[in-house]
């Protein structure tokens, strides 16, 4: 705490803070809630931004994770204002489909999930013609403060190989985003509907062109807003194309667009996680 208020004193206008933990390990669960928790009692007013890894259906790393799942989600629904949910096995599923990256390591998944950091902070870092800041995430994407579990995608998720015979439209990589394939938490948008959604684009993007995306977008069935929340979608542009990681696995793109979206498909992984809860509970493992 001593050196969060050190680093909060040199901020000039501190806007919140981002929060990044696992929930499934004993550290990221316990030490992540009480750390979520501490910031509400000393910075009471500013936003918490959280990215979650949350366990997912396959792959598991310790016996006890639903019980470190469940446990913590009680403080991320209190304590912070967006919780962007993410797992390990829908970001390694788009490394091998999307990269051809036959068994990713945690470095690969890593600097997928930093795209959508990177997107998601590059407002306050660059200029753009639509900038969309911190708290206005929270004032677009969360109708009731209790429904802040976000999904989130990113598109193009490409290889150099691929990317250099392949250009990529504005609605070409909007489309990408919306694919069930591109989720980066495990579950299927489609069995769901949209409450709101969040488009970041960045690069070589006209707002003529996002409109134009966002308009086919509507038309599809298989895209369905709740009938008590207008269809809104929240669109940024920032002129800062896409960087990656100089020998990385990611192209060097002309434009790039990042989704947050409120989903009621987001259910899925908290049901899973349930679901595996009361197995262990009722043998008291």
């Amino acid at each position: 705490p001593d050196r969060i208020r050190k680093l909060a004193d040199n901020c000039t206008g501190l806007q919140g803070f981002l929060v990044f933990n696992a929930v499934g390990g004993g550290t990221g669960s316990g030490l992540g809630s009480l750390l979520l928790e501490r910031f509400s009692v000393d910075y009471g007013k500013k936003s918490k931004l959280g990215f979650t890894i949350y366990p997912s259906p396959q792959v598991s790393t310790a016996v006890v994770e639903p019980y470190n799942s469940v446990l913590s989600t009680h403080s991320l629904l209190e304590h912070t204002d967006v919780a962007v949910m993410l797992d390990n096995e829908a970001v390694y599923d788009i490394c091998r489909r999307s990269l051809d990256i036959e068994r990713p390591t945690y470095t690969n998944l890593n600097r997928l999930v930093a795209q959508v950091i990177s997107s998601l902070t590059a407002s306050l870092r660059f200029d753009g013609a639509l900038n969309v800041d911190v708290t206005e995430f929270q004032t677009n994407l969360v109708p009731y403060p209790r429904i802040h579990f976000m999904l989130s995608s990113y598109a193009p998720v490409i290889s150099a190989e691929k990317a250099y015979h392949e250009q990529l439209s504005v609605a070409e990589i909007t489309n990408s985003a919306f694919e069930p394939a591109s989720m980066m938490a495990k579950c299927d948008p489609r069995h769901g509907k949209y409450m709101a959604c969040c488009l970041m684009y960045r690069g070589d993007v006209v707002p003529k062109d996002v409109n134009a995306a966002v308009a086919t977008i509507k038309t599809k069935r298989t895209i369905q807003f709740v009938d008590w929340c207008p269809t809104g979608f929240k669109c940024g542009i920032n002129y800062q194309p896409p960087t990656v990681v100089p020998g990385g696995d990611l192209a060097k793109v002309q434009r790039a667009v990042c989704m947050i979206s409120n989903s009621t498909a987001i259910a899925e992984v908290f049901s899973r996680i349930d679901h595996k809860f009361d197995l262990m509970y009722a043998k008291r493992a």
